[in-house]
């Protein structure tokens, strides 16, 4: 699978929410994702609006849509439907946010990304696996809880293959899912390596035990290389 590809066809629309509503999808269309789906595009090839995909894929981050991932496409008469349980869903005390209603919006014409009150250009999206390390020695190479610039490791680390986004470099992180590290995406640096970050990897550093470390797994996420 190829797991990079250039901003313009990974972003969709002007404001994209990363909501997701607790609740079961409605009845549809099964589809299985292809490289560089996004909703906007399946809403304008299936002629469904994008609130009602959303609300019809509760668990699908909107901005971590890769390839082989099943969704559903409502019919036509079960959208409506599908939408008004989605704004029950998020009325009610019950639901849980993915991203505590942190918005990330991405402009297609601007390139680019605007998080809370600031905006930042970005030349590169990559659908890149993640995992997550910690301050433990055995992590890194002996030397202790720093960077590969000596730095602290801290929340907004992250190790990369330097071929692919050199050291140094400026990028938003979204589509994870691990308490503990900022909800809905975080900017990060990348400022270490690791021996088995290669290609489309990164690795997250998260400041807890190996033990808790362990439960992120390996997760897809969308790296956003900031200019």
């Amino acid at each position: 699978m190829n797991t990079s590809w250039k901003k313009s066809a990974a972003v969709a629309a002007l404001s994209i929410a990363l909501l997701a509503y607790s609740g079961s999808a409605s009845a549809g269309s099964a589809y299985k994702a292809k490289e560089d789906d996004t909703f906007w595009k399946l809403s304008r090839q299936f002629g469904v609006g994008i609130e009602k995909l959303m609300a019809a894929n509760p668990k699908v981050d909107p901005l971590n849509i890769y390839e082989g991932i099943e969704l559903v496409i409502p019919a036509a008469a079960e959208a409506k439907q599908s939408n008004a349980a989605a704004k029950k869903a998020a009325q009610s005390p019950a639901a849980k946010p993915a991203s505590t209603m942190k918005m990330a919006a991405v402009s297609e014409d601007k390139e680019t990304i605007q998080v809370g009150s600031k905006e930042y250009s970005f030349t590169e999206v990559i659908q890149a696996k993640a995992s997550a390390y910690t301050a433990a020695a055995s992590e890194n190479g002996g030397w202790g809880a720093v960077d590969y610039f000596g730095n602290p490791l801290k929340v907004g680390t992250i190790a990369v293959d330097p071929k692919k986004i050199p050291l140094g470099t400026k990028v938003y992180v979204t589509g994870y899912d691990y308490d503990g590290l900022p909800a809905g995406g975080m900017i990060a640096t990348a400022s270490d390596m690791g021996g088995a970050i290669k290609g489309d990897r990164i690795d997250i550093f998260v400041p807890h035990s190996q033990k808790q470390a362990l439960t992120f797994g390996y997760q897809y996420v969308k790296v956003f290389v900031l200019e």
